[in-house]
């Protein structure tokens, strides 16, 4: 599979201009699925197996690799479907979701494709696997490709913890958030439960739209109706993957807005490296935060109210 992953530069260029690339595969049957490749560091064939005792339900077992120890999970059994028996010839993707790393075990990878996010749709409701996907697109021969939402397996192997550590919350400064609203953005439920279970231990008020389009046209709504969108709200919190409009996008937008320009925006998302950090910086974030981290998210509170005292 070398050459099947872009350079870092080549995909910088895909932010902010609401573009995604994804590496398309299949697991234990002909239906395509999706990652997007800025979450994926290489495809290989499974190197030696080693099975755990007590090991996590779908994980096949772990690899050592390049001096790392790396679960293998079977990603089909995770999302439900006839579990894939991991062989000698078996290919993996490596994958860096919040800071940690971990192969899936697939059928085999088919292509990378490079398109809008606007052509990227919420799962139907009632769809037989919506429970584990985050969006769905089409080729140009319009076979159906599912995009997986990766956080809540990886949350049903690993329970995320959303509990802020103990005299954190003691911050004097902290009780001005109680009441306050901020604007939650994100296609994942996984993601917004997180954020909700944290956030209400400030008593936040809190609003939630489930991509960047739905975020930007209530920001608009509100501006619309001539509030001052920027003392209503505390901050913005947005992922970086979403249907329609992605959180990058998302941030342009509302700088492009006299209206919504001084809005406060943290992107708050399952990306790693300085890669991303180099992004937020480009389209406008005030700040970048990693997925399940209940104190860094509290953090990131404290600091807006600090700015907010000067």
């Amino acid at each position: 599979m070398a050459g099947v992953l872009d350079t870092v530069n080549q995909r910088t260029r895909l932010v902010g201009e609401n573009r995604l690339e994804i590496l398309l595969f299949r697991l234990a049957g002909h239906q395509l699925f999706a990652l997007n490749v800025f979450k994926i560091r290489e495809v290989l064939q499974l190197p030696r197996l080693t099975q755990m005792p007590q090991r996590a339900p779908h994980v096949a077992g772990v690899i050592h690799l390049r001096g790392q120890t790396l679960p293998v999970i079977d990603l089909s059994g995770a999302i439900g479907m006839r579990p894939q028996q991991a062989l000698p010839d078996s290919t993996i993707i490596i994958t860096e979701y919040n800071r940690s790393v971990q192969a899936f075990l697939v059928g085999g990878v088919d292509r990378i494709m490079n398109l809008n996010w606007d052509s990227v749709q919420p799962p139907p409701r009632g769809a037989g696997r919506t429970h584990y996907l985050t969006a769905i697109t089409r080729l140009d021969d319009q076979r159906l490709v599912e995009i997986i939402d990766v956080e809540k397996v990886l949350a049903e192997i690993v329970p995320f913890n959303a509990k802020v550590s103990e005299g954190l919350l003691d911050d004097e400064l902290l009780s001005k958030a109680r009441g306050r609203e901020v604007l939650l953005v994100d296609d994942s439920p996984t993601g917004i439960n997180q954020l909700r279970e944290t956030l209400s231990q400030l008593d936040l008020k809190m609003h939630v739209a489930t991509d960047g389009l739905r975020a930007l046209r209530q920001l608009q709504a509100w501006a619309d109706e001539d509030e001052n969108i920027s003392q209503r709200l505390l901050m913005v919190i947005t992922d970086a993957e979403m249907p329609e409009m992605d959180g990058y996008r998302l941030t342009s937008e509302i700088r492009k807005d006299p209206r919504l320009k001084d809005l406060y925006v943290v992107l708050h998302t399952s990306l790693s490296g300085n890669f991303n950090k180099a992004m937020v910086e480009k389209v406008g974030c005030d700040g970048f935060l990693s997925k399940f981290q209940p104190d860094q998210l509290v953090e990131v509170v404290r600091e807006r109210l600090r700015l907010l005292e000067e």
